[in-house]
C-alpha cells in the first residue's frame, strides 16, 4: 500500500512538473509573438507602400519599442533624416522629394526603386515620431549609436543635394541639432 502511494506521488509530481513546464513554454511563446509581431501585416493605419518597403528591407516593428529604435540598417536612418530635413521646409515640393530620392540613390548606391522605398520608409519614420523636429533628433541619435560618425558625411551630402544648399531658418537650426547628436559641436 505504501509502495503504491509512493509511485502515485511520483507520477503526480511528474505530471505537475510537465504541466508547469508547458505553461511557461506557452507563456514564453505568446510573449515572443507579441514582441515580434510584424505590424506591417496587420496594421490598417500603415499604408501599403510602407508595408511593401518594410518587407523589402526586412524591417520589422516590435510592438514594445518605437520604430526608430528597431532600425538596423543605417541607410533607413539616413532616409528618415533626409525626409525629416526636407519636411522642415514647411511644404516640400514634389521636386524637392524627387531630389531627395536622387540623393539617396546616389549617396547610398541604390537603384531608383530602392531609393524610393528608403524615402517612403523615411517619411513613415517622421510620422511615427510626430514631426520632423522630433524625427531629426531621434533618428540622428539612433544613427550615431549605430555607427558613430561614419554616416555623417553621407548625411550631409544627402541634405546638400536634396536642399540644393537653400536652407530655411528651421533647416539651418536643425543642422546644429544634427551636429550635436553626432557630438561634433
Amino acid at each position: 500500500h505504501r509502495h503504491h502511494r509512493g509511485a502515485l506521488m511520483h507520477i503526480l509530481i511528474g505530471l505537475l512538473g510537465r504541466l508547469i513546464t508547458a505553461f511557461f513554454f506557452v507563456q514564453r511563446m505568446q510573449r515572443r509573438a507579441e514582441i515580434a509581431k510584424d505590424i506591417f501585416d496587420i496594421a490598417k493605419d500603415v499604408p501599403g507602400d510602407v508595408r511593401a518597403a518594410a518587407r523589402r528591407w526586412g524591417f520589422k516593428r516590435r510592438t514594445d519599442v518605437h520604430p526608430v529604435e528597431t532600425i538596423e540598417d543605417p541607410r533607413l536612418a539616413l532616409g528618415g533624416l533626409g525626409a525629416a530635413f526636407i519636411e522642415l521646409d514647411d511644404l516640400p515640393t514634389s521636386e524637392t522629394r524627387g531630389r531627395l530620392d536622387i540623393a539617396l540613390r546616389k549617396h547610398l548606391n541604390q537603384t531608383a526603386e530602392e531609393a524610393q522605398e528608403i524615402s517612403v520608409l523615411g517619411a513613415w519614420f517622421v510620422r511615427t515620431c510626430g514631426g520632423p523636429e522630433a524625427a531629426l533628433s531621434r533618428l540622428a541619435r539612433k544613427l550615431y549609436r549605430m555607427d558613430q560618425c561614419a554616416s555623417f558625411p553621407t548625411l550631409m551630402a544627402i541634405i546638400e543635394d536634396a536642399s540644393r544648399g537653400e536652407l530655411s531658418r528651421r533647416q539651418t537650426e536643425a543642422l546644429g541639432d544634427i551636429k550635436r547628436a553626432f557630438r561634433l559641436s
